[in-house]
């Protein structure tokens, strides 16, 4: 009789609003007013417009309030969004390298004179010298060094680097590396007297290291002046305040980046 089911169709669905992130410098117009502007920024929950001679009026973000190129849409103030990662930086300012495990270790070897100066290095380029795959190795001093270099026999896959503390012109050191002529060796060294000095004075408390006189051994001397008693307790108080290539001198820094290029690159 009707012809029809009059209750047949879509007559009873509400038309969709789309919802739009409100987001800088986006033009809409405000449909009550008409007023038509920018996205400029957002206060006490309302969008702030901006038209086009720099008048501002702000608008509450009501539902179907706005027109976006002639279309009604309700405008929504964006999620926050999510801070950029930083980087991550190992101890020596590098960039460091996530989920890479150790590299097996090279044939190519940096020497330092002792494990106080090898402890300090791995605390600072530790990271580094694992992704490379460069062993550090400490020696008991360096009286010996032209000996230990020639039974050690560097060449171009085999290359040897050496930190060498107090390498100063006339000092004992640079006559003994002198004697080191081995392209595939590199010996860089800081001036201080000991590894102890290379690091900064003031992050163990101190506002310079003290001056020992000659002939007094220099780590005993340093004890002395500062009230501690053993060696090993002012090293332990040493190392504990190092985090970082921040806390450490530029001659140290500069001579163990050129040792780490050095036995990193190998020639064919």
């Amino acid at each position: 009789m009707y012809g029809e089911d009059v209750l047949a169709g879509n007559w009873r669905r509400r038309k969709v609003i789309p919802e739009v992130d409100a987001e800088p410098d986006l033009v809409v117009e405000e449909a009550d007013s008409g007023f038509c502007g920018a996205v400029v920024g957002f206060e006490l929950g309302a969008v702030v417009l901006e038209d086009r001679h720099g008048k501002r009026r702000n608008f509450p973000l009501e539902p179907a309030a706005f027109l976006l190129d002639g279309q009604t849409v309700t405008l929504r103030r964006p999620a926050p969004r999510a801070a950029p990662a930083q980087r991550r930086l190992t101890a020596s300012g590098s960039v460091a390298v996530d989920n890479v495990r150790a590299q097996v270790a090279k044939a190519s070897r940096i020497w330092v004179e002792g494990i106080h100066d090898a402890a300090l290095v791995e605390r600072i380029w530790g990271d580094d010298l694992r992704i490379e795959g460069v062993v550090v190795e400490p020696l008991d001093g360096i009286d010996d060094l032209a000996a230990a270099v020639a039974e050690f026999r560097p060449g171009p896959r085999r290359r040897l680097g050496v930190l060498v503390d107090h390498l100063v012109p006339g000092s004992k050191e640079s006559r003994i590396v002198a004697a080191v002529t081995d392209s595939d060796v590199l010996i860089t060294g800081h001036p201080y007297v000991d590894v102890w000095q290379a690091v900064k004075p003031e992050r163990v408390g101190l506002r310079a290291w003290p001056v020992i006189p000659p002939g007094r051994p220099w780590k005993e001397g340093v004890c002395a002046a500062v009230g501690i008693r053993e060696p090993a307790d002012m090293w332990r108080r040493i190392l504990s305040s190092v985090n970082s290539y921040k806390d450490v001198e530029t001659p140290l820094i500069n001579s163990m980046e050129r040792l780490i290029d050095f036995v990193t690159v190998i020639e064919d």
